[in-house]
């Protein structure tokens, strides 16, 4: 499970909610967290805020991951 999702799943909200907070679609917050779709960093920005979390928590990559 992808961080971002972790974080969405403990603020209880769906992907639509999520995607309706950052004004996106729901296929591209669903993509960001299978990590098929590389956001830019404005949305990157806006999920974080959204989800009362840093940039590093939700995107950040260990090498062996």
């Amino acid at each position: 499970m992808s961080p971002m999702k972790s974080k969405r799943m403990e603020q209880g909200w769906t992907q639509q909610q999520l995607a309706d907070r950052v004004k996106v679609t729901r296929q591209t917050i669903a993509l960001i967290e299978a990590r098929k779709f590389n956001p830019s960093l404005k949305l990157c920005l806006e999920i974080a805020y959204a989800l009362h979390t840093d940039l590093n928590t939700l995107f950040w990559e260990e090498a062996d991951e």
